[in-house]
């Protein structure tokens, strides 16, 4: 019985019965029944199971243990969109087919055919850039040659924002550092584009501001043919020879400034593009322009057609990713650099000099955006010529001369401050951040067909978090310049699209552009280094009521004030007609009490004067008031409140400026 059991026992264990699934049933085939036999084991039989299916919730609480804190919609939305950025099973990579590919693989086949073997075409290219270099070279230094004229010498090169006088309290008490006001003047040189230089911050004239345009105080009437044309002396030199119609803004060109003295009431008129501002007052330093025989050019629109016609024909001959980009980016940075948007400098060795230490850093920059960044991705395979052409390179140009190109756009720079001050500045950032959030919208939608879209996702949340940080720090303001912008967006457009060719030239334009001209400016900066020549802050003098005295033969008024806010401000500024006419300082300790400044008006005169004053700390200025009118019949007119800061705009160089003063 004990062997019978153990068969029995192991027949049931390894012959299924009909319709089992395993070797656990308790029935056995050829023996009988054997479930009820003393000797049989105790079997659980597995009954099917009749229970409803686990809920899909569920089974994600189970795999969202540590998350539970999460609500439930959250984590299925964010398991959802995460199978969505991993695209599609089969992923695609994106590849340019050309539109009309006969015509647009033309160039390559023609060099195949005259030029068979590689190394020949190696030479033809590098002949190709040497041409361009002494091309570029030649025009360059016709444009340097200027004709010398009699009885002046020869022009000196002067910037679009030179002057004579450096304002606010920079020339000095009664602008004794900015003589002489009359009998002097010399032969100058203006480059092309100077209608487009203006102030970015106020700037005073008499009771008036001037913001966001050329100082240009004075010239001839409107119906004058302008030779009889007198300029403030704070007037843009370049500017004004334009509004005289001396120079052209778009050739540049020469001619000879001349001062001439203490004026009166200058002119407002709207000449060759440009307006000028009136002054009803007096001014110490004016200066008007000889006529004289004098031929200048500025070549910058040339040297730019030289520079677009040899990158075209490399852009159309060239299949290489590496020739093609590396020969563009030189290229248009030492265009930009030398002639589309040169920096201030003063001379052409200092010019080359500033831009090759800035152009080895730049290099290396363009190294990692081709080789890491995504150019080389982009270019590599692409045989469509002709829309290489158009959407890269055209786009690339486009952004290289965005000090023309974007010259529409109401925003100066992108600040809080410029921002709230400058008319249209917010609402055309607003249009910019939509047409951005759109493009950014297009290039997630490539991405995600080619499977890629995860591993950018982390790089710009990575980059995002760098730039909060940034914001967060304290005393550091965050500046987005023309190079971070390019590099913060340039790894969007690693693929072979059309939208991703177009939007790669553009911020390598923006980025050689911003190199060239303006250097590698930090990322963030300090509240004074942002601030330039805007409004301080600063406490503004509390004045009473000026006393005014009027006579036949001499009228006064008599300003005083209240003690300064605090120890640090020891003196005070006076500004008569934009001109510090007064400077005092307290006597030390805590006796020391304001004291009172008159100044004197000749009987019969009939004319305006505007008073600004300020507290200074040792011979620096703070914010002047808004100015204070004395009329020409003897009433005091109350300044208006809040601060005036008077603009310390870009002077000429000082070897030019003892030039000028011989």
């Amino acid at each position: 019985m004990g062997e019978d059991a153990t068969e029995v026992r192991a027949q049931a264990r390894d012959t299924p019965r009909p319709g089992a699934t395993s070797a656990s049933s308790s029935t056995t085939i050829g023996i009988g029944d054997v479930s009820n036999h003393p000797d049989a084991p105790i079997e659980i039989l597995e009954e099917a199971d009749s229970s409803p299916p686990t809920p899909r919730f569920i089974q994600d609480e189970r795999s969202w243990k540590r998350w539970k804190w999460v609500p439930y919609p959250v984590r299925r939305f964010s398991k959802a969109a995460a199978r969505w950025a991993r695209g599609p099973p089969n992923p695609r990579n994106w590849k340019i087919d050309p539109l009309l590919p006969q015509a647009q693989h033309l160039p390559i086949l023609l060099l195949a055919k005259v030029l068979p073997q590689r190394k020949h075409r190696i030479w033809l290219a590098m002949f190709w850039l040497a041409m361009w270099v002494v091309t570029f070279a030649l025009v360059m230094r016709e444009g340097l040659l200027v004709s010398e004229v009699d009885g002046w010498g020869t022009p000196v090169k002067i910037g679009c924002g030179a002057k004579y006088w450096s304002t606010d309290n920079g020339c000095g008490l009664d602008g004794n550092d900015c003589r002489p006001f009359t009998g002097s003047g010399f032969a100058f040189k203006c480059p092309a584009s100077c209608s487009s230089y203006m102030v970015l911050n106020p700037h005073a004239v008499g009771d008036q501001e001037v913001i966001y345009k050329p100082i240009i105080v004075g010239g001839p009437p409107a119906n004058s043919n302008g030779s009889d044309a007198v300029y403030r002396g704070d007037s843009y030199i370049c500017g004004s020879a334009i509004h005289a119609g001396l120079v052209s803004d778009t050739n540049g060109g020469c001619g000879v400034v001349r001062l001439v003295g203490t004026q009166r009431n200058f002119n407002s008129s709207t000449r060759n593009g440009l307006s000028s501002f009136a002054f009803d007052s007096y001014f110490p330093l004016s200066f008007t322009f000889e006529r004289v025989d004098c031929d200048a050019r500025d070549m910058k629109w040339s040297l730019l057609a030289i520079s677009v016609v040899f990158s075209t024909m490399i852009s159309l001959f060239t299949t290489s990713p590496s020739l093609f980009f590396f020969s563009i980016f030189t290229g248009v940075y030492w265009t930009v650099g030398l002639a589309t948007d040169v920096p201030t400098y003063t001379s052409v060795p200092a010019l080359i000099s500033k831009e090759i230490g800035n152009f080895l850093p730049a290099l290396l920059a363009g190294w990692v955006m081709y080789d890491k960044m995504g150019v080389r991705r982009a270019l590599r395979g692409l045989t469509a010529q002709v829309e290489k052409t158009v959407l890269w390179l055209g786009a690339c140009w486009v952004g290289a001369l965005t000090n023309h190109t974007f010259d529409f756009i109401p925003i100066q720079r992108l600040t809080p401050h410029d921002l709230a001050q400058q008319p249209g500045a917010r609402a055309a950032l607003a249009i910019i951040i939509i047409v951005v959030i759109a493009i950014v919208a297009s290039q997630i939608w490539f991405f995600r067909q080619e499977g890629r879209l995860l591993r950018y996702l982390g790089l710009y949340i990575l980059v995002g978090a760098v730039l909060v940080i940034f914001i967060l720090l304290p005393s550091l303001s965050l500046r987005i310049h023309h190079y971070i912008l390019a590099l913060l967006l340039l790894p969007g457009t690693s693929m072979q699209t059309r939208p991703s060719l177009l939007y790669q030239g553009l911020l390598i334009g923006f980025f050689l552009n911003g190199i060239a001209r303006w250097g590698w400016a930090p990322v963030l900066e300090t509240a004074f280094a942002l601030q330039g020549d805007a409004q301080l802050g600063s406490p503004l003098p509390s004045l009473a009521a000026p006393v005014i005295e009027l006579g036949r033969n001499l009228s006064t008024i008599v300003f005083s004030w209240a003690a300064p806010p605090a120890p640090e401000y020891d003196g005070l500024s006076v500004l008569v007609n934009d001109v510090e006419r007064y400077r005092t300082y307290f006597a030390d300790g805590p006796e020391a009490s304001p004291g009172t400044f008159t100044w004197t008006r000749k009987g019969g005169a009939l004319e305006k004067e505007f008073f600004r004053f300020a507290w200074m700390q040792g011979s620096d200025s703070m914010d002047y008031t808004k100015a204070g009118t004395w009329g020409a019949a003897g009433e005091w007119i109350e300044m208006a409140p809040g601060p005036s800061r008077v603009k310390r705009g870009l002077v000429v160089d000082e070897d030019v400026m003892a030039f000028m003063r011989r």
